[in-house]
């Protein structure tokens, strides 16, 4: 179970970092990258399965998260600062 807490952490940490580093430029900090791409994980998962999409395995489920991530990003640079 801690190792796929752990597993988590890791995988949304580096969706995070990937997507805000495509979408915004710059990094979030650890525990931004890793809430990013946690709810980013989520949002993809849905949003892909309202698609019909299902990538399997610890690949998939890092291209899922850090599509959600990117996706949450550019939702939230509409709404953010100019």
């Amino acid at each position: 179970m801690a190792i796929y807490i752990l597993f988590l952490l890791v995988l949304g940490g580096l969706a995070g970092w990937l997507a805000s580093r495509l979408v915004r430029g710059h990094g979030l900090g650890l525990w931004g990258n890793i809430g990013v791409g946690i709810v980013g994980a989520l949002l993809g998962g849905v949003l892909l399965g309202q698609l019909g999409v299902r990538l399997m395995g610890p690949a998939g489920q890092f291209v899922t998260a850090a599509l959600g991530a990117m996706i949450l990003l550019g939702i939230a640079r509409l709404f953010g600062k100019r």
